[in-house]
């Protein structure tokens, strides 16, 4: 018989380790009100996951939960909500220096800047927009510079980006007003900015027209700028331009009808005064945060806002936005809940806040809605979501739970 070694005991510890270790929790959540944002809302809901994604969901009546599954309860439950644009990640909860990335001040024009290179998942203001039911988060650059860089769509759960990450470059976050003169010194006018962003478009499409030279020499030296600005050019990447003005927002929409690239519009302080040419232009609406600071450039912002888009069939999604105070960051949940107050209602602001955000950011294929197949991303509530007394009190992503303070 072989002589035991220690490697022999090591790799029967090993062995017998992982024989006995518990599998992963399987988990079904039971809500007295289920809103899949996939059609009416069921009462006495059940959703029941495995391995991280929705197996079922119906009535309790229809859908049996398993033996052996975890069961949580809610008074509501929705999809984990997906915020449309924020710099959560970037900008820190403690507003010090050494925790604000979103805003690269070196050069008005940086479409270079990848998100992925500057997001952190540890940052505790992801953790806390998390606890209030956000689970997927449209993050990155922030406004302020013509052209301030990528952005990224990104859950928030995981240690490091790998884990966090869903899409690695979502947009070019583009600014267009006095936001950026405050930040540069050129631009110091409207005129000047949207030449200077037109200028380097020529400069995309020249380079973007060099690269298919048969003539090896002839071919441009790589240039990361003018890279990025070619994938904006091929529709690869839609250019994200926040504008509040009418007068910024119609420059966007002639910088996007001019070079042919998929516009989103960001911000909109002033986007009620021109539904007809942005339904038209088929461009969709980051709707500005309802309770932002109405000054400067948003002076003229509104809490009917959302309402307004909806009414005018424009599609739109809710946004937390960047905010230069402690916490940095607003919660789309209540910006929601507001707006369904001014007009929007119950319906509609829970869809902007949930699927039609996914939707907006291409991702509505894994999340946004409650549907056999979709990842496990969900919010439960202790009562009504837009209710000002009620609390999101257990939040899941991937069918793990990752918050459970009633908040």
């Amino acid at each position: 018989m072989q002589d035991l070694t220690p490697r022999h005991f090591l790799a029967a510890f090993i062995l017998l380790l992982f024989a006995t270790a518990p599998s992963a929790a399987q988990l079904a959540i039971r809500g007295e009100l289920v809103y899949t944002m996939a059609g009416d809302p069921i009462s006495d809901g059940v959703v029941v996951i495995r391995d991280g994604r929705i197996a079922a969901v119906g009535p309790a009546s229809d859908v049996a939960i398993p033996d052996g599954f975890e069961v949580r309860e809610a008074v509501v439950v929705t999809p984990g909500l997906v915020d449309a644009h924020s710099t959560v990640g970037f900008s820190g909860i403690l507003n010090s220096e050494a925790d604000q990335d979103q805003l690269e001040t070196s050069d008005p024009i940086q479409p270079e800047l990848r998100g992925i290179d500057a997001y952190n998942a540890r940052e505790p203001l992801v953790a806390w927009v998390r606890s209030l039911g956000v689970t997927t988060v449209h993050t990155g650059h922030g406004p302020g510079a013509l052209i301030s860089g990528q952005t990224i769509v990104v859950k928030t759960a995981g240690e490091t980006l790998a884990e966090a990450l869903v899409d690695s470059t979502a947009m070019l976050a583009m600014t267009l007003g006095p936001r950026v003169e405050g930040n540069f010194d050129s631009p110091g006018t409207r005129a000047k900015g949207v030449a200077m962003l037109r200028d380097a478009f020529v400069k995309a499409q020249d380079y973007r027209e060099g690269l298919q030279s048969d003539e090896e020499d002839d071919r441009p030296k790589r240039d990361l700028k003018l890279e990025t600005l070619a994938r904006v050019l091929d529709g690869d990447v839609p250019a994200m331009i926040t504008a509040h003005r009418a007068t910024e927002i119609m420059a966007a929409l002639r910088l996007a009808e001019e070079f042919g690239f998929s516009l989103v519009l960001d911000g909109g302080a002033e986007a009620y005064l021109l539904l007809d040419q942005i339904r038209e232009a088929g461009v969709p609406v980051i709707v500005h945060p309802t309770m932002m600071r109405t000054s400067g450039d948003a002076e003229n912002a509104a809490f009917t806002t959302a309402a307004a888009l909806h009414e005018a069939g424009i599609p739109f999604a809710f946004q937390s936005g960047f905010e230069g105070y402690v916490p940095k960051t607003r919660v789309v949940l209540f910006e929601a809940a507001l707006a369904s107050a001014y007009g929007l209602g119950r319906q509609a602001a829970l869809a902007a806040a949930t699927i039609e955000s996914a939707r907006l950011l291409g991702v509505d294929a894994r999340v946004g809605s409650l549907e056999v197949g979709k990842d496990a991303d969900m919010a439960l509530y202790d009562g009504d979501p837009f209710e000002y007394t009620s609390r999101v009190c257990t939040v899941v992503i991937d069918g793990v739970v990752v918050s459970e303070e009633c908040r």
